[in-house]
């Protein structure tokens, strides 16, 4: 039973092949500070996120799409991957997607917690490669194809023809970063302090980087930084633009730079083609929309744009076969084969 495995910094995606995706949990794990064990991990965790007493804390091993923890990631993969399988014998092939920018240090802490969990063979793949494959874009044609893939921790952006990335870029302004600005402008406008489970739950209810046609209000609940007292507030989709307008903008920049980059015949394919938006933060209302105006490329948000990256590392499986220590037999192969 081969699988793929979306390391995100918020989810945990696991896929496998002829049945799809078959996990999908956050990637946050709970530990007991006095004993060190392992007290939930995924959902479980997440639902103690921001109401832990001393004893507990909640903790995201996996930071900007790579290994911040090795050995609760160990604990974490080897946790889901074990909850896939039913198997007591369980060696399987994975497939693992990587943020494009990363170190030959932080692949090898990749591979070494994929290998712990018992796994007889790791291939890496760059996420935007697996998450221009999840949105159906012929990677292998000789044809220059964009993708900006909004995860949790990261944002990578490519350009990809032939199988491979001729043009990479990558900024740490995510979805995580949004919910910090929602945060820090609650405090600021309101002098109300929220968790960020609230501003996760806000970005989702009225969150957008492009005025609505229909104004939109969501109750931010909290602490009052004067009183110290429980307070609730109103906050509206036109106060969420100015909240989240300076990562968006930030994401563009990094859209702008990659686009300057390019060679000018795959910038032409991408203008006729337009800009593949993939990740979860692919659904904030408007960004689409902002990245197209100030871009002047149209922009086509990929369908469940959160799965991309999970579906397309799990469509990649069928090229772990053609990929040896030696390469692919002269096929160009969009995977990274480790042992």
């Amino acid at each position: 039973m081969d699988m793929a495995v979306d390391l995100g910094t918020s989810d945990f995606k696991v896929y496998v092949e002829g049945k799809g995706i078959v996990l999908n949990e956050p990637s946050v794990i709970a530990i007991d500070n006095y004993s060190g064990e392992v007290v939930a991990i995924g959902n479980e965790a997440y639902a103690m996120l921001g109401k832990t007493s001393a004893r507990v804390t909640v903790t995201h091993p996996l930071s900007n799409g790579v290994i911040s923890d090795f050995s609760l990631a160990e604990q974490l993969i080897s946790y889901y991957l074990k909850k896939v399988s039913s198997a007591k014998l369980f060696m399987p092939r994975v497939v693992v997607s990587v943020p494009c920018g990363i170190t030959e240090v932080e692949k090898r802490a990749v591979v070494d917690a994929i290998t712990a969990a018992g796994v007889r063979k790791v291939c890496l793949i760059e996420e935007p490669v697996a998450a221009a494959i999840g949105a159906g874009v012929d990677i292998a044609a000789p044809h220059g194809a964009m993708i900006i893939d909004i995860g949790g921790g990261t944002t990578d952006i490519a350009i990809i023809s032939l199988n491979g990335i001729a043009v990479a870029n990558s900024t740490h302004i995510a979805g995580m970063e949004f919910n910090e600005a929602i945060v820090k402008y609650a405090r600021r406008k309101y002098n109300l302090i929220i968790g960020e489970r609230m501003a996760e739950r806000a970005k989702i209810a009225i969150g957008c980087a492009y005025p609505r046609k229909k104004l939109e209000t969501f109750n931010l609940k909290g602490r009052n930084t004067q009183s110290g007292l429980p307070e609730t507030t109103v906050m509206n989709s036109d106060e969420m633009i100015e909240a989240l307008i300076e990562p968006s903008i930030g994401i563009v920049r990094t859209v702008q730079e990659a686009l300057e980059a390019t060679p000018p015949e795959l910038l032409a394919d991408i203008f006729v083609d337009g800009i593949h938006l993939t990740g979860g933060s692919a659904n904030l209302y408007g960004l689409a929309t902002l990245i197209s105006k100030k871009t002047k490329v149209p922009v086509i948000v990929a369908e469940e744009p959160q799965n991309c990256v999970a579906i397309g590392a799990g469509q990649a499986i069928k090229f772990i076969d053609s990929i040896n220590v030696g390469g692919s037999h002269g096929k160009m192969n969009p995977l990274v084969a480790y042992y």
